[in-house]
């Protein structure tokens, strides 16, 4: 971060891309689920690794493009939280499993 005339730390533009990615990630641009997503090269890495890191403009930009799909964004959620309704089934197939091979271990040993 740069220093401003009044001596207050100017913005950094890698610090507003994780922010956007984070808006992304809980789906406040309107383009994906609320799901943590992890990225194997997060945004501005490519910029950072050419020796020019993302400018806090630039990213403010990225950023209002983004932020036009969609209003506001939900909570992240977990994997978890996301697959809890699944629970109960996995439960009751295997609950079928079981009694359709004991039903057919009791028919073959008639």
């Amino acid at each position: 971060m740069t220093d401003n005339k009044d001596g207050a730390q100017a913005p950094s533009g890698p610090a507003e891309a994780n922010r956007l990615r984070d808006a992304i990630d809980r789906g406040g641009t309107g383009d994906k689920v609320a799901f943590s997503d992890p990225a194997a090269a997060p945004l501005g890495t490519d910029d950072e690794a050419a020796g020019a890191p993302p400018t806090y403009r630039q990213a403010r930009a990225a950023q209002r493009q983004e932020g036009n799909r969609a209003a506001g964004g939900g909570s992240k959620g977990t994997p978890a939280d996301l697959n809890a309704g699944m629970n109960w089934w996995t439960g009751a197939a295997i609950a079928f499993a079981i009694v359709a091979i004991l039903a057919l271990a009791w028919l073959l040993m008639r």
